[in-house]
């Protein structure tokens, strides 16, 4: 291979002993033709080059190859989480059935691997006044939607006789637990019990007294006799939610005879993409800020969240049934399993520590933070051993009269580009990744492919008009 030559693989599950040996095997055909090359210069080259692990006469010549698998529309999205994931499968979902499509993913950390996989999993369209966010429903149902398409492909992996792969297992499920209860504190109990009169049917409330509370979790503490409870709500595993609905969007391309690529590597500057993508979709998070093109130009702050993980030691009972739903307060408790706990999170305003590792020192501090709000909220944790920290950047947005909402749109103007509607922003979606990314990544599907930013709703796109 000429020196400077890098093979780029897709992402893909390991193939079953004997696999690569037989290239008549038709899923050796399927998945391995599609890998590529790349160019001396670091870009895909799909015009030339043979498929690595296998000869070139196991292939039609290059010239069939283009012919069969040259995109006719190319897209990069910068980011792994939930935006970018998202972004990918509604661009695989509403692009048209004749149109071949090409989806290069680029995040050095690998799915899941920033904010998004480090964030405790709690879904639900409240904010914690127990009002329903703006488009709160709406949100709520486009991230289920995603949830079960994820779960699908979960389920049929699992049940495949295809062996787990190091990727990602999903031999467990991706929700963890249904329900959220919050208790009512001295600061919001007049605000809950307004707000929790008006709710969205498809993930309704309901206002339990200290009695019914602690039916539903024992010790539970509600000084005021007041708690909002969210039947519906529900904990997931992000990092294996992610993982799936990755596979799902590959199901998907398979199935359309199109292309999905994950690289994990950075995108230090978006001249290194130069002008081979009809559209980049920039879904970084907190990181958009290392772009220079971008870097201080987005009305955006930084914050780092801390977020515990506490294990009931095993000489000890107390075990949080899975029945029980989990607990938001001053500090959340994502229960996972009976003696698995993550307790977060805290607000590191201004952060530029983009490391999801959290030293000792750090880990410390947050505990002293954390534990006294858990315990306030559910006396028992402290019986809880610290097993290990984990933390994410998150990228907040500002305060507008709807709320915190996401930022989207196209950013050509910004980054000074002369080709119109070639590059889009999914940013701060904040602390609430996990509810927007199904609406934002839809919508900017729809202007992605349109080449239309009209499309997205001026209460996504007002952050224009705001100075940094």
């Amino acid at each position: 291979m000429p020196s400077g030559v890098r093979l780029r693989l897709r992402v893909l599950p390991p193939l079953p002993d004997g696999f690569i040996a037989d290239p008549k095997n038709p899923k050796f055909w399927r998945r391995m033709d599609k890998a590529r090359c790349a160019s001396p210069t670091g870009r895909r080259n799909y015009s030339k080059g043979s498929p690595p692990l296998c000869s070139s006469n196991c292939l039609p010549p290059p010239t069939a190859l283009s012919a069969r698998y040259k995109p006719s529309l190319r897209y990069a999205i910068l980011g792994a989480g939930f935006a970018g994931l998202s972004v990918a499968w509604h661009l695989l979902k509403q692009s048209s059935e004749d149109s071949r499509i090409c989806i290069d993913i680029y995040d050095d950390a690998g799915v899941g691997g920033g904010a998004s996989g480090a964030s405790g999993g709690l879904l639900h369209p409240y904010s914690p006044k127990a009002k329903l966010l703006w488009r709160g429903a709406e949100c709520w149902r486009e991230c289920l939607d995603l949830l079960t398409i994820a779960n699908r492909a979960a389920e049929a992996r699992a049940s495949s006789s295809a062996p787990q792969d190091s990727f990602c297992s999903f031999k467990e499920g991706i929700v963890w637990k249904r329900g959220i209860i919050r208790p009512a504190s001295q600061k919001n109990v007049d605000i809950l019990r307004e707000n929790a009169q008006s709710f969205s049917e498809s993930c309704y409330l309901e206002l339990l007294d200290r009695s019914a509370a602690q039916y539903l979790v024992p010790d539970l503490c509600v000084p005021l006799d007041l708690a909002v409870y969210m039947p519906l709500a529900m904990t997931i595993h992000p990092k294996r939610y992610l993982q799936a609905l990755f596979l799902a969007c590959n199901d998907l391309a398979e199935c359309e005879e199109r292309e999905v690529y994950l690289f994990k590597e950075s995108i230090n500057s978006l001249h290194q993409l130069s002008e081979e993508y009809d559209a980049v979709v920039i879904c970084l998070g907190a990181k958009v800020d290392k772009l220079p093109q971008l870097s201080g130009k987005l009305p955006l702050r930084t914050c780092r969240g801390v977020i515990a993980k506490l294990q009931l030691p095993s000489d000890l009972p107390g075990e949080y049934d899975h029945q029980r739903p989990s607990i938001l307060s001053d500090a959340w408790l994502a229960f996972r399993e009976p003696r698995s706990v993550l307790v977060g999170s805290t607000w590191d305003w201004n952060s530029k520590d983009y490391a999801s590792s959290v030293s000792e020192e750090e880990a410390s501090s947050a505990m002293e933070e954390l534990m006294p709000k858990a315990s306030a909220v559910y006396p028992p944790i402290r019986n809880w051993a610290f097993v290990r920290a984990q933390a994410g950047l998150r990228a907040m947005p500002p305060l507008t009269p709807y709320g915190s909402l996401p930022l989207l749109g196209c950013v050509d103007d910004i980054i000074g580009e002369s080709v119109k509607c070639r590059y889009w922003l999914v940013g701060g979606l904040g602390s609430r990744g996990l509810l927007y990314h199904g609406l934002v990544g839809k919508l900017t599907a729809q202007a992605v492919l349109s080449s239309n930013e009209s499309v997205l709703p001026s209460e996504f796109t007002h952050w224009k008009s705001i100075s940094k």
